[in-house]
């Protein structure tokens, strides 16, 4: 009779541990990541996890640098502009895959490499675009802002597809008195519940508006030197 052979499962790495927990954030949310549900999700025991992570917070720089590793940086190529913007259209891309990590991309005391490489590249992208170091300030805290709050604010609407907003908002207007809240309700009508209205459309108008903007003060300064 052959010997049953047991499946031997992969080592256990750091590199594992974080990417279980990444996977397991993704599905349940932050909120979920604990040392023992970790455990569960890598089929161990939770003090076999403390021989590659330090404990929670450890796992959370961890997973925090894992996405910052998967935002594209501004390509050295290009104009600061484009680049800038490339950037910061993968930026919202994985958060909307992350969602759970948008609130703590700036919260790391113990930041990791990916971390520290991702702001020194928006930082070198910056001066070379001949931003004077004032400016480059204003520019990363106002681009980040942007992103970082369009993101909570594109994973919180209560609305998905056309039908659902549809539906959302036939029960929402359900509860109003008639004649209350005209802009909301002609808005909502005549905008939102339209087949060509995309929410996300606003993120490629809002980052523009802010990149021209920056441009101008740029050129403004130097005409003023």
């Amino acid at each position: 009779m052959t010997p049953k052979t047991e499946r031997t499962r992969p080592a256990l790495t750091r590199q594992r541990v974080i990417d279980a927990a990444v996977a397991l954030a993704d599905r349940e949310g932050i909120e979920a990541l604990t040392i023992r549900a970790l455990a569960v999700e890598l089929d161990t025991k939770p003090m076999t996890l403390y021989h590659h992570v330090a404990g929670k917070e450890a796992i959370i720089d961890g997973v925090i640098d894992e996405v910052f590793a998967e935002i594209e940086m501004p390509p050295t190529d290009l104009p600061w502009q484009a680049a800038m913007r490339r950037r910061c259209i993968s930026a919202r891309d994985v958060l909307r895959r992350h969602p759970w990590a948008t609130p703590l991309m700036e919260s790391r005391a113990n930041a990791g490499p990916a971390n520290f490489a991702h702001h020194d590249a928006v930082l070198a992208c910056l001066y070379r675009g001949g931003l004077e170091r004032q400016l480059v300030a204003h520019a990363y805290a106002l681009l980040d802002a942007f992103v970082y709050g369009f993101a909570v604010q594109e994973s919180s609407l209560p609305i998905g597809d056309h039908e659902q907003t549809a539906e959302f908002a036939d029960k929402m207007f359900a509860g109003f008195p008639p004649g209350a809240y005209p802009a909301l309700v002609e808005f909502t009508r005549q905008h939102v519940l339209q087949p060509d209205y995309a929410f996300e459309d606003s993120f490629d108008f809002g980052l523009d508006l802010l990149l021209d903007g920056i441009e101008r003060r740029r050129v403004a300064g130097m005409a003023a030197e």
